[in-house]
């Protein structure tokens, strides 16, 4: 007797579909991203991955707002590239930036984005991500994988070649911003437990 294959399921036949569609079909609360058409899905973040999150946000947010320099979002905020709706961890846009916020989404490209990695997404953010945000011209990417072993903060700048060149941080594991004039990041508060208070980080920056 023959067998007969069940026919695929709906959807799983929708996974291919337009951005328009996409923005319809899924919310924030659906962990997804639209990359060249095609609907990725991913895991929900550990506790650790959120915390690092809420204090880069927190911490950028009150320097850039002291500067008036412009804002930031964290995900599941969605930023639309030419070829894919992305939901960075974070995203920084400048006062001069071009780019629209919509009602769903940012229309342009971020002057600044960042990735903290977890297990499911070491592929997604040092190839996929790096790939797309360079060739959209993302003028600044930080790429922070707090796993345990794993420790380390990556930074990459856009050269006038539009290609990122790796940025390292100096013995004292401090890194400088291209975009945010007068912001540095010491690598070494990512990783302590717990996280350092977010004012007592911002006054030490403020202090140099």
């Amino acid at each position: 007797m023959t067998t007969v294959a069940p026919p695929r399921q709906q959807a799983d036949e929708k996974l291919q579909m337009t951005y328009e569609e996409f923005l319809d079909r899924f919310g924030e609360d659906d962990h997804t991203e639209w990359v060249r058409g095609e609907v990725i899905r991913f895991m929900s973040v550990n506790p650790i991955h959120q915390q690092i999150v809420d204090f880069l946000n927190a911490l950028l947010r009150l320097f850039i707002e002291s500067r008036n320099a412009g804002w930031v979002m964290s995900g599941p905020a969605q930023t639309r590239l030419p070829n894919s709706g992305r939901e960075p961890d974070l995203f920084f846009v400048s006062q001069g930036n071009s780019g629209q916020l919509k009602e769903k989404f940012f229309e342009g490209v971020p002057d600044l984005v960042v990735e903290v990695i977890s297990d499911d997404s070491v592929s997604r953010d040092r190839v996929d991500k790096f790939d797309e945000y360079e060739e959209a011209g993302v003028r600044e990417y930080w790429i922070i994988d707090p796993r345990p072993k794993r420790r380390r903060a990556d930074f990459y700048q856009l050269g006038a070649d539009g290609k990122y060149r790796p940025v390292p941080t100096g013995d004292n594991g401090i890194y400088r911003s291209m975009v945010l004039k007068d912001f540095w990041l010491n690598v070494n508060w990512l990783w302590q437990d717990p996280l350092p208070k977010v004012m007592q980080a911002l006054s030490e920056i403020e202090k140099k």
